[in-house]
C-alpha cells in the first residue's frame, strides 16, 4: 500500500506532493522535487529549512496503476501512498506513518478537491498548482497559476491568493548543442499510449501507420518512446491474437532486439520490414525535439509535446469502442456485458465526442486547432497520407511548431513553485 525510504532524519514538517498520471509525475512532480531540493540546498544551513518529503497518489481514470512503482525507484519520498489507499490515508493518516503537527499539501496532478480534502484531514496547508482554473479557491491557501486566464477567472475576493508563475511544462530542461540522431533522414516519434486500453488499439494500429509509411518513403525513421509505465513484452501481447482487436489490422511485429545504437535500446522489425526503434529513458525531450513529427493519441503527452514545439498528429480511433472489455476499471467489468456494452459506446459516440470539441492539450488551451486531430473511424492509411503530406511540406510543419511556441506558458514555474513552498515552510515554523 505504501513505500517509506529507510534510515530517514526525523523531519519537522511534510510536504505533501498530490499527483496522479505518468505525465505529471514526470513534467510537474519531479522537477518540482528536483528544484526545491536544489533551492533549500543553495541557501546555507543558516537558512535552510526542515522537512520530509511525501507523495500520495489519488484515484484517476488516466493513471496506469504503475505510477507509484516509477516514483519510488526516484528514492525522492519518504513515503509513497497507492491511489487505492487514498481513502484508507483519508480516514486513518497515521496507520500509514507519522504526520508531523505542521505541514503543506501541494496539488500537482489528479482532482483539486483530493489535496484540499487531505489538507483539510491532516490540518495542513494547500497549495493548488492551477493550469486552467482553481476550482476551490475558498478552500485553498495558495493558488500558483499557470498564466492570467487563471486569475482573471477567479472571483474578485480570492485573487489576492493566487501568484501567476507560468507553465510548469515550458521548464523542460533540453541540450539543443548535440544532434543525438542522424538528421539526413526524416524522423517520426510514435505514442501509442500508456495504458492497457490505450495500446489494445494503439500498438497494432500505430504499426500499421508505419508500415504504410514506410512503403512510400524509405527515408523516414520511426522512434518509440516507452512510457515507464509499460515495457517491450505488452508490445509483443497487444499486436498478436492475444488482443482482439489485432484482427482488424495486417502489421505484426516479427522481432525485437536489444540495438548497438546507444541511444536506443530495442529496435522491432514489422512482418512488412519496417524498423522502428524503442527508447526506454524518461523523459527523452532531447530525441523527440529533434524529430520533424510526432503521432500520438490523447492524453498527458500532448501537453509534453507542446512543451518541446514539437509538431504533432493526434488520432483517436473510435471504430473499437465495442471492445470494452479491453478498457480498465469498471468499463472493462461492464463492456463483458453485451447490452450495456452497446448502451455504453452509444452514449460515448453519441454525447461525449459530440460535445467535447478538442482533445489534444494544445488545441484546447487555445481553444483553437493548432495541431490536427483525428477522432472517429479512422484508419492507419488515411493517417499516414496526412504524415507524408506534412513530412514534404515543411511550412505546414513550421506553423504548427510556431502556433505551439506562442500558445506555450511562460518559463521559470518550476523555480518559482519551489519559493512559494518554501517561503510557506518558513512562515509555519
Amino acid at each position: 500500500m505504501y513505500s517509506r525510504v529507510t534510515a530517514m532524519k526525523k523531519k519537522s514538517l511534510a510536504v505533501v506532493i498530490v499527483s496522479n498520471g505518468p505525465g505529471e509525475l514526470a513534467t510537474w512532480v519531479r522537477p518540482v522535487v528536483d528544484e526545491l531540493n536544489k533551492r533549500n540546498e543553495s541557501i546555507g544551513n543558516n537558512n535552510k529549512v526542515d522537512f520530509t518529503l511525501r507523495l500520495v497518489l489519488v484515484p484517476c481514470p488516466n493513471a496506469t496503476g504503475k505510477e507509484f512503482d516509477v516514483a519510488n525507484s526516484w528514492n525522492k519520498f519518504e513515503l509513497i501512498t497507492k491511489s487505492k489507499s487514498f481513502w484508507k490515508l483519508l480516514l486513518r493518516p497515521y496507520s500509514f506513518a507519522n504526520w508531523p503537527k505542521k505541514g503543506i499539501v501541494i496539488f500537482l496532478g489528479g482532482d483539486q478537491f483530493w489535496s484540499i480534502l487531505l489538507a483539510k484531514r491532516l490540518g495542513y496547508l494547500n497549495i493548488t498548482y492551477a493550469e486552467w482554473i482553481s476550482r476551490w479557491p475558498q478552500l485553498t491557501n495558495k493558488i500558483a497559476a499557470m498564466n492570467l486566464k487563471v486569475k482573471e477567472l477567479l472571483p474578485k475576493r480570492y485573487k489576492n491568493k493566487c501568484e501567476i508563475i507560468g507553465d510548469l511544462m515550458a521548464d523542460i530542461k533540453l541540450n539543443s548543442e548535440i544532434s543525438l540522431i542522424k538528421k539526413e533522414s526524416h524522423h517520426i516519434a510514435l505514442l501509442p499510449g500508456s495504458k492497457k486500453a490505450k495500446l489494445s488499439v494503439g500498438i497494432p494500429f500505430f504499426l500499421e501507420i508505419a508500415d504504410h509509411i514506410s512503403k512510400k518513403n524509405k527515408n523516414i525513421n520511426f522512434i518509440i518512446p516507452i512510457a515507464p509505465t509499460t515495457n517491450k513484452s505488452e508490445y509483443l501481447l497487444f499486436q498478436s491474437e492475444k488482443n482482439p482487436i489485432a484482427k482488424y489490422y495486417s502489421s505484426r511485429i516479427k522481432t525485437i532486439q536489444e540495438t548497438k545504437d546507444s541511444n536506443f535500446d530495442y529496435v522491432i522489425e514489422t512482418s512488412k520490414n519496417t524498423k522502428i526503434y524503442l527508447i526506454k529513458k524518461h523523459p527523452c525531450y532531447e530525441i523527440l525535439k529533434e524529430c520533424d513529427l510526432a503521432i500520438t493519441t490523447v492524453g498527458a503527452n500532448t501537453a509534453e509535446l507542446a512543451a518541446i514545439t514539437l509538431p504533432m498528429l493526434v488520432v483517436l480511433p473510435t471504430q473499437h469502442l465495442h471492445m470494452m472489455n479491453a478498457w480498465d476499471g469498471i468499463f472493462g467489468v461492464l463492456g463483458k456485458i453485451s447490452f450495456i456494452n452497446r448502451f455504453l459506446t452509444f452514449l460515448v459516440k453519441s454525447i461525449y465526442f459530440k460535445k467535447k470539441k478538442f482533445y489534444a492539450w494544445p488545441n484546447i488551451k487555445a481553444k483553437k486547432m493548432i495541431v490536427p486531430e483525428h477522432i472517429g473511424n479512422i484508419s492507419p492509411i488515411k493517417i499516414a497520407r496526412e504524415v507524408l503530406f506534412l513530412i514534404k511540406n515543411k511550412n505546414h510543419l513550421k506553423r504548427i511548431k510556431d502556433n505551439l511556441l506562442k500558445e506555450r506558458g511562460g518559463e521559470g514555474a518550476t523555480e518559482k513553485l519551489a519559493y512559494i513552498i518554501l517561503d510557506s515552510i518558513r512562515k509555519l515554523y
